[in-house]
């Protein structure tokens, strides 16, 4: 133990390897200071089976998806990163609304175009999924073995009370 603190008493004199820091870019605080295609230094602060979050300097880690870690394929991140590690790694994506930052350590990879996450997506998804009330009830109704008049019938009685419109809900 004296000989411990005799080496510690020595200024300069750290045994511990030299510690590294990824550099932060300047001016990138926030993240509506990322843009996509930006190359950045980073950290990694967490290692997960989907992948691993990088700290890049905003004050939200962005994730690296287990297939944009590697150009080779990649079955345990584990075995690419480790927690602590400094790695380069590019911006494909920023939500900011979200607050998601998609990031790739395949440099050479495209940002992705912008998603399409407003009304007229919404829009979309609902008029392509829909189905009419009436054959959503038939259908449920020759489920459970019953008529679909019946159903019909039970349905148009709750809306005419002001229900939501639903035949035998599970």
């Amino acid at each position: 133990m004296r000989d411990i603190l005799a080496e510690l008493e020595k200024p300069g004199r750290d045994p511990r390897p030299e510690f590294k820091t990824a550099e932060f870019k300047e001016g990138i605080e926030e993240i509506k200071d990322l843009k996509p295609g930006m190359i950045l230094e980073g950290t990694v602060s967490n290692v997960t089976n989907f992948g691993a979050f990088v700290d890049i300097g905003v004050h939200q880690d962005g994730l690296v998806h287990v297939s944009m870690l590697s150009n080779k394929f990649v079955k345990d991140p584990h075995d690419v990163v480790k927690a602590g590690e400094v790695v380069k790694v590019k911006v494909l994506e920023v939500d900011e609304k979200s607050k998601r930052i998609a990031l790739t350590m395949r440099l050479d990879e495209q940002a992705a175009r912008p998603r399409d996450t407003g009304y007229a997506a919404e829009e979309r998804f609902a008029t392509r999924n829909a189905r009419s009330p009436r054959t959503a009830a038939t259908s449920r109704q020759r489920r459970n073995g019953g008529s679909a008049g019946q159903c019909v019938q039970a349905q148009s009685r709750l809306i005419f009370l002001g229900y939501r419109a639903r035949c035998f809900p599970r």
